[in-house]
């Protein structure tokens, strides 16, 4: 029987702004979308907090024996600089500033979300796609906005009529705004925009000469506005109507109350049961801005390369720190709050370590079950890691209790509590033993020092093919040589 019919899961819905029961559309299958990075720079610590919010919400899914479809999808094009909808692309911008071709931005960057996801162990989605590989899908949704006469040309332009909208249904469902006082509180438009009201949002854009990224559309040559996107990706993988649909708390609007908007003008249904938001991310008490100096990315945490942190900490560690807040909660950021969750996170692993040690007895002294239960409660509760997490310190104490043999256990229980504990820290938090990763490391570079020994014996016997053929080697790995007078070092 699967795991999710013993389990009651309760999901926030910023919809509703209250926690509800979770009952997903199919039985036994959940459908999920996440607005992903918009990839014309490196991802920064905020959005890494973000997609781990999610990630362990994809892991304990599939914990609970759940089929998961997690769609997270790359903008690569659309995503006008300020968030609004008259100025540069954020990607053309940086391919001009740049004096390179947009997709290779997009690439640059999307190889550098990569790596940093799977640096910080996360899983991958089952799809992920890309806003120019979806034209097609955008185009034809603007056509059924325009049928229904909520959508309007305007001079190669599309946009979408919020006021129109508005008579038959609510924009401002998701945020609470009121559109009234939306649009008090803007300014006139002067007649130098082609909307008809300060609150329509573009559904297609009409290029300028000097824009690179353009498409041929029934209106122009142009570009889909960026909150069509996500209505198209997330609607064609999904359905007109799925479970969960998550982002950052700065995504509700506008960015998620116009996708509301497009799927109700285009299919006449609300898209998505439980909308989730996930909260920001500071740094030493103030928002982090490069502006300011008050930044930090999360290569430069691993690498200890940064004026922020005493020293270098590994994606674990990280990972941890992040996930003793509520994904709801702000969190802040810094050197002492890292440090104390590196201590927590090595006492954590320790008692791991030492769960294969422990001795069964005839009987348990402690209660496996309640324990057990509570962890799930903690997980049910709205995927709440922290109290999650001092779930696990409870069991890190009956380790300890267990190995000074003041408490007993069963075999039964020992092999309730150990598969247990082991799938929080690992299968549903997403955790890594450094220790594991420390040992390997030890092994690489015991390997390397041997070819450095066994280079620089080939070149005082003057065998500079085998000494070069050895450096090229090493570097083809990713491990870059460096002589100098104390001699030769490595790095990867």
């Amino acid at each position: 029987m699967p795991l999710y019919t013993s389990q009651h899961l309760k999901i926030y819905n910023s919809l509703s702004g209250e926690k509800e029961n979770f009952s997903p559309i199919h039985e036994g299958n959940v459908g999920m979308y996440v607005c992903g990075p918009t990839v014309y720079s490196n991802v920064h610590l905020g959005n890494v907090r973000t997609f781990m919010s999610f990630d362990v919400i994809f892991r304990y899914f599939l914990h609970l024996d759940y089929k998961v479809r997690y769609v997270r999808n790359i903008t690569d094009v659309g995503h006008i600089v300020d968030d609004v909808d008259e100025g540069e692309d954020k990607i053309a911008k940086k391919a001009r500033l740049e004096q390179l071709e947009p997709m290779e931005v997009v690439q640059r960057y999307t190889v550098d979300f990569h790596e940093i996801l799977k640096a910080f162990n996360f899983l991958p989605p089952s799809i992920e796609p890309t806003a120019t590989g979806h034209i097609i899908e955008q185009i034809e949704i603007i056509k059924k906005i325009i049928d229904t006469g909520i959508g309007y040309i305007a001079n190669g332009s599309v946009y979408f009529d919020v006021v129109k909208y508005n008579e038959t249904n609510n924009y401002g469902v998701l945020s609470g705004r009121n559109i009234e006082d939306m649009l008090a509180n803007t300014r006139d438009l002067d007649g130098q925009s082609d909307k008809r009201n300060p609150q329509d949002f573009a559904l297609w854009k009409k290029a300028e000469p000097e824009h690179i990224m353009r498409w041929p559309s029934p209106w122009s040559d142009g570009f889909p506005g960026w909150h069509l996107e996500c209505t198209a990706m997330s609607t064609k993988y999904l359905g007109n109507h799925f479970d969960i649909h998550g982002g950052g708390m700065d995504l509700k609007f506008p960015h998620h109350e116009c996708e509301i908007a497009q799927n109700e003008a285009c299919t006449g249904q609300s898209p998505v049961n439980y909308w989730m938001h996930a909260n920001m991310l500071t740094l030493n008490g103030k928002k982090m801005a490069k502006s300011t100096g008050n930044n930090i990315l999360p290569g430069e945490i691993l690498s200890g390369d940064n004026n922020i942190l005493s020293k270098a900490f590994s994606a674990s560690v990280t990972r941890f720190f992040m996930l003793q807040a509520h994904y709801r909660s702000i969190l802040d950021f810094s050197d002492d709050a890292i440090v104390a969750a590196e201590k927590g996170y090595k006492r954590l692993m320790e008692a791991v370590d030492a769960l294969p040690s422990i001795s069964a007895s005839p009987t348990s002294s402690l209660d496996i079950a309640s324990w057990k239960q509570l962890s799930y409660d903690a997980m049910n509760d709205d995927f709440n890691t922290p109290i999650l997490i001092a779930q696990l310190f409870e069991a890190v104490r009956y380790i300890n209790l267990l190995k000074e043999g003041k408490e007993t256990i069963s075999a039964e229980d020992l092999k309730t509590f150990s598969t247990t504990v082991n799938a929080f820290v690992f299968d549903v938090l997403g955790l890594s033993d450094d220790k594991a990763s420390d040992s390997h490391n030890d092994k690489l570079e015991g390997v390397v020092n041997i070819l450095i020994g066994m280079r620089n014996q080939a070149r005082a016997d003057k065998n500079f093919a085998l000494s070069d053929q050895i450096r090229d080697q090493l570097i083809a790995l990713g491990i870059q040589l460096k002589d100098g007078k104390e001699g030769t070092s490595f790095s990867i």
